[in-house]
């Protein structure tokens, strides 16, 4: 059965720069946005929190939703990818939380578009999605009997 990896992602969005994560991969320093794995039991907005706040330290709220990216990465891994923004008014400092993050940088859109360490293509893409002006009321996605509790209908969508 075809299982895709779903994914949350947030651009985050402050004074005319843009808020990048770094980790280091296979001994190279990558670029991405906040981002990680849907978890079980978490809206995609709820997942779009966590991952902001362990990547950087920010406790912030989801604002629009930008783009559904459908990638199949290099290694053939298919991937459902939500991108979501917050707007802040200004730079803040950062925390990350979780260990894989190296640091957290505020960078041009035109740093990140040039660059050649952005963990994959999307990250780019984000940003020319975010630049068309594209932006979705949260609304767009909804939770349907949410959250799951037993004895509901448990049929396949």
């Amino acid at each position: 059965m075809f299982k895709p990896h779903v994914t949350v992602a947030t651009l985050v969005h402050a004074e005319g720069k843009f808020l990048v994560v770094e980790e280091t991969i296979n001994g190279k320093a990558l670029w991405n946005q906040p981002a990680g794995h849907l978890e079980a039991d978490e809206t995609l907005v709820q997942a779009a929190r966590r991952e902001l706040w362990e990547e950087t330290g920010i406790h912030a709220e989801p604002q629009h939703f930008v783009r559904l990216h459908q990638w199949i990465a290099p290694d053939r891994t298919p991937f459902l990818r939500f991108l979501f923004v917050v707007e802040l008014n200004e730079m803040c400092a950062t925390e990350p939380h979780d260990d894989d993050i190296d640091r957290c940088l505020w960078v041009t859109a035109e740093e990140i578009l040039n660059a050649p360490n952005l963990r994959s293509p999307l990250v780019a893409e984000s940003i020319r999605c975010y630049q068309s002006g594209s932006r979705l009321p949260l609304e767009v996605i909804a939770e349907f009997n949410w959250p799951f509790t037993e004895g509901a209908n448990a049929g396949g969508a």
